[in-house]
């Protein structure tokens, strides 16, 4: 019990380290903090000059509530609970097999750090995508995630802070989902991570932006604001019902699994789900949402 009491000790105090020595510009590539606030900003300013929906403020409905979103999920959640959580969990999970005599180790089929470094990033990068993918269409078929990405879906208006509105429960279910293939590829670098990191970040942020894009025929590749819109759209066909458009980083796998569906310019349509008028409205009752929940 000392040494798990000891790992969420260590957790705390690493990544509160971590995180000052990000805001105090202690840090070069891998400082998230500013690297979330250069892309926000970028992002924002694309909204501002090239917007789709022209008639929707610059300061549309709940911005303010999406940016506390996007910095309590990228730092605060993580001090709070995720990095200990995430620590703890692989401890203990390494400990159950060491009863039977199996580590981690035994479940690793290549090590990804003998691939040139472009091979390391496309697969690292493809495979934690598709892992992202399944677990988006797990939180739409299953109502117990579907009451926590709700949280996700209760955007009324699309802005590019919206991207990191989720509950906190989303980064566990997604973090789990992905130990044992990370565990596969074998060890990755921090670099590697803060580069896919800041990628997906970027795209994630373009997709939920105010802007009328969808990169020519990248668009069968890259996820972009035109497929994404209706990924948020209130009214689907009954044959949809479950979601469409449930690419994170990558549209690719929603073509290869017939899960695409952008029937028309989606500018104007009404985004949410079904009575998403009696949704709690403030970031407290937002998150205590599915407890309450059967």
């Amino acid at each position: 019990m000392n040494k798990y009491l000891d790992i969420i000790k260590n957790s705390y105090s690493d990544y509160w380290n971590y995180l000052k020595q990000s805001v105090l510009f202690e840090l070069n590539w891998e400082n998230y903090f500013y690297g979330l606030i250069v892309i926000s900003l970028i992002v924002w300013g694309l909204e501002i000059i090239f917007p789709w929906r022209k008639n929707q403020s610059l300061f549309r409905k709940d911005f303010w509530l999406d940016t506390f979103y996007m910095f309590f999920n990228f730092f605060l959640l993580n001090l709070i609970v995720l990095i200990a959580l995430s620590n703890t969990a692989a401890q203990l999970f390494n400990d159950v097999l060491g009863v039977v005599g199996l580590s981690i180790s035994d479940f690793q089929l290549f090590d990804i750090n003998a691939f040139p470094y472009w091979a390391r990033l496309l697969v690292f990068f493809i495979i934690i995508d598709f892992i992202q993918w399944f677990t988006h269409t797990l939180l739409h078929r299953y109502e117990f995630l579907w009451n926590f990405h709700k949280v996700h879906h209760s955007v009324k208006q699309m802005g590019f802070a919206a991207h990191l509105r989720y509950h906190w429960m989303e980064p566990v279910v997604y973090n789990s989902m992905k130990y044992i293939p990370l565990a596969i590829m074998g060890g990755f670098t921090a670099q590697d991570v803060a580069f896919v990191h800041f990628f997906n970040i970027t795209i994630g942020h373009l997709n939920h932006a105010n802007i009328n894009w969808d990169y020519g025929w990248l668009k069968y590749i890259l996820n972009n604001p035109r497929m994404h819109i209706w990924h948020h759209a209130k009214e689907l066909p009954e044959d949809r019902k479950m979601g469409v458009n449930f690419g994170i980083t990558l549209s690719i796998w929603d073509y290869l699994f017939k899960t695409n569906y952008i029937p028309y310019n989606g500018r104007d349509i009404e985004i949410g789900f079904e009575g998403d008028e009696h949704f709690p409205q403030d970031f407290i009752s937002q998150e205590i949402y599915p407890l309450n929940k059967k």
